[in-house]
């Protein structure tokens, strides 16, 4: 069945989670008809102006297949934003990260992104469209025991600043968005396949970082958590806008991030590791 071609249609990966869901609702509401990417349809976005498309953005099979039914719902309409927003995070010390959960933190977090750009582009340069691709403070700032999910991070902001040059021609925009730290399930989930991966490794490594995990579990307890609403509000007005900037932040701790990029290396790891209580921690052994 094909939309509607006068309404502007955008698509948004990860729809089911926390700032994915809001975005799907808010879009909806200012009137763009929005493909919510799933890997499962939920009851929640059964709402005028909201189409399901099933999606995982590390099958190209799937996506291809993603591809073909906006296309026919569009009937030659095209796309006019493309946001990706499906992200896992892995956290831990690098030395205990699982290689299996490093590769699926890159695979969700970069290769889904990039594929989904390669794949939706036809419809986005029919559609007159824009990416807008959803990153994280610490693409910025690589805090400690956050380095896959700030590597990965940096990675796909690597990406966009390619993607802006190489389709200057064709007048497709590409944005990055910074959210800090947002009241959502992703800190949850993936603490507790953190603690799962320290149960499964050597337990001489995990008392190698004992002081430190735990002087980090008591500033995480203290963490206030942004309401969704801030990323929603810049995700808006990314689609929005006629000249959408190359980068925005979303959060107090986003803009903080911005400011302790600019310091020197040796003083932002000084500034870093006592805000996070893990200074002055001497090596076990």
């Amino acid at each position: 069945m094909a939309t509607n071609s006068s309404v502007r249609a955008v698509l948004i990966t990860g729809a089911t989670g926390g700032i994915g869901k809001a975005a799907v609702i808010a879009l909806a509401d200012k009137g763009f008809h929005v493909y919510a990417g799933v890997r499962t349809e939920t009851p929640e976005l059964d709402v005028t102006g909201v189409t399901q498309i099933r999606v995982d953005v590390t099958d190209p099979d799937s996506i291809a297949a993603a591809v073909d039914e906006v296309a026919k719902r569009q009937d030659g309409a095209g796309l006019y934003a493309l946001i990706n927003n499906a992200g896992v995070l892995v956290q831990g010390p690098v030395e205990l990260v699982p290689a299996a959960e490093l590769r699926r933190q890159f695979q969700v977090n970069v290769g889904g992104p990039v594929q989904m750009i390669q794949g939706f582009l036809p419809l986005l340069r029919a559609g007159g469209g824009r990416i807008i691709n959803i990153s994280a403070a610490s693409a910025r700032v690589s805090l400690p025991f956050l380095g896959p999910i700030a590597a990965s991070k940096a990675a796909l902001e690597s990406f966009s600043d390619a993607l802006r040059v190489e389709l200057t021609p064709w007048g497709i925009p590409v944005s990055v968005i910074q959210p800090g730290a947002m009241r959502t399930e992703i800190f949850a989930k993936s603490g507790a396949a953190a603690q799962e991966a320290r149960a499964e490794a050597d337990p001489r490594t995990v008392a190698l970082y004992e002081q430190q995990l735990i002087a980090l579990d008591k500033v995480m307890a203290a963490q206030r958590f942004a309401p969704v609403d801030i990323a929603v509000t810049v995700i808006v007005k990314a689609v929005e806008s006629r000249a959408p900037k190359p980068y925005y932040t979303a959060g107090s701790d986003a803009r903080q991030a911005v400011w302790l990029s600019r310091l020197s290396p040796r003083l932002r790891d000084r500034l870093i590791a006592h805000a996070l209580g893990v200074s002055g921690i001497q090596a076990a052994h």
